[in-house]
């Protein structure tokens, strides 16, 4: 498989993206409903928040590269779908999107509120630079929260749709973004 797109597939590096972040999105998900539910006591409250914020940041790098990525390659031709099935597939890509980068950036001004600066797995640090804004920490956690089930449900959605495409429309959707090329026979109409 080559590494950059082509009419037909994605590359291995758009896929790698793919697949190295969904499972992290959903897992960010996953540990910050739990965290929201420990007590003072409980051992992992520190250490849940900090993996979370260690993540969240690793992420957003991921996110950019991914985006810097998509910018310079060519993505594969779409299957054939009514013109607003395309539009609303291209509008849930660019939400996704969106979500992620606001979800990242409430999560920073969550942990930089009181002006200290994000630990990275003790890698390096991302510093405090917009701290002090009245109930920032409050505002930004409250977006933060909504925006990432928001994100959760157009997860779901994207999934039901990849699943769509393959077992009812029988198209090459899915075959490419797991970096496989068209399938002749069944699958194409």
């Amino acid at each position: 498989m080559q590494s950059r797109n082509s009419n037909s597939h994605y590359g291995w590096v758009a896929v790698a993206f793919h697949w190295l972040m969904a499972p992290v999105i959903i897992g960010m998900f996953a540990l910050g409903w739990w965290m929201v539910g420990l007590g003072y006591y409980d051992p992992w409250y520190r250490q849940g928040p900090d993996i979370h914020k260690s993540v969240g940041i690793l992420l957003l790098i991921l996110l950019l590269a991914r985006l810097l990525w998509r910018a310079v390659n060519t993505a594969p031709n779409p299957e054939p779908a009514p013109r607003w099935q395309q539009r609303a597939a291209s509008a849930a890509h660019g939400a996704l999107y969106l979500l992620l980068i606001v979800i990242c950036l409430t999560g920073y001004l969550i942990s930089t509120a009181d002006g200290r600066a994000i630990e990275v797995f003790n890698w390096f640090r991302v510093p405090a630079t917009i701290q002090g804004l009245e109930n920032q920490e409050d505002i930004a956690g409250t977006l933060h929260e909504w925006l990432a089930w928001t994100l959760m449900g157009l997860v779901l959605l994207h999934g039901l749709a990849a699943f769509k495409h393959h077992f009812v429309n029988k198209d090459n959707t899915l075959r490419k973004m797991l970096g496989l090329g068209p399938k002749t026979g069944s699958l194409n109409r």
